[in-house]
């Protein structure tokens, strides 16, 4: 790595996790069913049937998970409110218990210096809001306020970092254009609604946290990002690219710094975005930050027979390849940061979630040494670096993630933590590549005090 480290003495260190992906106790303490552990009983919906009815059980080792936190000298740490926990019939009646747990995990937070990254949503839905239309009514987009005002209020004066969505591309795409993510459906005209509620509801979020929040709020949503590239030079491949482009990040982009829909993916699509009124500036209210999430570039060929853009993704011969079949491809993180920088000029920018899975070996030692994982997260720390001396504002990285868990369709087989849990006894080992981002940590915060 360059030395000094171009990160400043405040950068943010942090690692990531999701509620529905580690918490477990998906029937304890009054919380109701979400759209994935509806999902999860679908027959052949997750890889090995599995759920996240137990996951990582954080919701009773949460306390040994933060002792984590600790070993590994991050300073911050990203995690998700379940929505059914809080407000199990998705309006109404708040549930005390769930906000219970929540608060105590942003007191012993604080307590150990560690800054608390709050999450509104993470893509469990009450069930109960699905059944009442889900993220294709407009209705849920004026639920989610309310329930963000519950916990913006209940939290709001300790928590100061807030984001709003987490990802609403897999939200309407994955989950109402291709069905294999919750709940399910394989409709454009049910994912281009969904979307732009998904969208409408992060204005009204971004909205209430400023007029609820106690603290001087510091808001953003988070995206996951990918730079696109034609597989070939044929015109239809690099147009293909365009679209790629289109629909991974201008589509989720634009709306967000006041730009509306791009109008060839509406065209692509053949389906409006259900606009009303002064909805497209509710979408874009300042932000704060925004938020990146990385793990790969799209190398595309023109497909008329997909739906939606059109496109189809292919493997890049001879490439690295992660457990997921994604190519090892950092410099593509550096890429898309210099092009949001340029492009959208937001205040600041964090990588909310970097990572990578690889099948582990656990040594005669217990000890687990994840090179693939090292190397990934050496190679990709470098490509943030690279695009902040470039000028990108970046201002945190957060590695995904802290604890293997619950990898949504792929279930369990999947491991992205720099943590292992062995799921039969919920016992955690810090792997190398935990220990390797520990010293990364140390080694930047040192190089950025010299």
């Amino acid at each position: 790595m360059e030395s000094p480290s171009p990160f400043a003495t405040d950068f943010v260190w942090g690692v990531a996790t999701a509620s529905y992906q580690i918490e477990g106790a998906y029937d304890e303490d009054g919380r109701s069913m979400s759209i994935w552990d509806t999902f999860s009983r679908v027959p052949g919906a997750i890889d090995n049937g599995d759920t996240g009815d137990v996951a990582c059980d954080h919701y009773h080792r949460w306390r040994q998970d933060f002792d984590l936190l600790d070993e590994l000298g991050v300073n911050a740490y990203r995690f998700s409110i379940a929505w059914p926990r809080v407000i199990p019939g998705g309006t109404g009646a708040v549930n005390s218990k769930g906000l219970d747990f929540y608060s105590a995990l942003v007191d012993d937070l604080l307590e150990r210096g560690v800054t608390p990254f709050v999450t509104l949503y993470h893509w469990d839905l009450p069930q109960a809001m699905q059944d009442r239309g889900g993220w294709p009514s407009r209705d849920t987009a004026y639920a989610y306020a309310d329930y963000a005002a519950v916990v913006v209020k209940a939290l709001g004066d300790r928590v100061t970092n807030w984001t709003t969505f987490n990802e609403p591309l897999c939200s309407a795409w994955l989950g109402h254009l291709e069905g294999s993510m919750a709940p399910g459906i394989k409709d454009i005209k049910a994912a281009v609604p969904a979307g732009f509620h998904l969208h409408l509801a992060h204005g009204l979020g971004m909205q209430v946290i400023r007029a609820e929040a106690t603290l001087p709020p510091h808001a953003g949503i988070v995206v996951n990002l990918s730079p696109t590239a034609a597989a070939t030079d044929r015109p239809e491949d690099i147009a293909a690219a365009v679209r790629a482009d289109g629909h991974t990040n201008r589509w989720w982009l634009d709306p967000l710094f006041g730009r509306g829909y791009p109008q060839d993916m509406v065209e692509c699509y053949g389906v409006e975005p259900p606009v009303q009124g002064n909805d497209l500036e509710t979408i874009a209210q300042p932000l704060d930050y925004l938020g990146v999430n990385y793990y790969f570039r799209e190398v595309v060929v023109d497909d008329p027979a997909k739906g939606g853009p059109r496109v189809s993704g292919v493997r890049v011969p001879g490439a690295v390849e992660t457990h997921m079949g994604w190519e090892v491809y950092a410099k593509g993180l550096e890429d898309i940061l210099v092009r949001v920088a340029e492009d959208y000029q937001p205040a600041e920018i964090y990588i909310t979630e970097n990572g990578s899975a690889f099948p582990d070996v656990v040594e005669a030692d217990g000890s687990i040494n994840d090179v693939g994982r090292v190397n990934y997260l050496v190679d990709h720390v470098e490509a943030v670096a690279a695009a902040t001396r470039r000028g990108a504002p970046i201002k945190g990285y957060f590695a995904w993630s802290l604890l293997d868990n619950f990898e949504w369709a792929y279930g369990y087989d999947k491991r992205f933590g720099i943590v292992r849990v062995d799921y039969r006894t919920q016992e955690r080992t810090i792997k190398a590549s935990g220990r390797k981002y520990a010293e990364i940590i140390a080694d930047h915060q040192a190089a950025a005090k010299a």
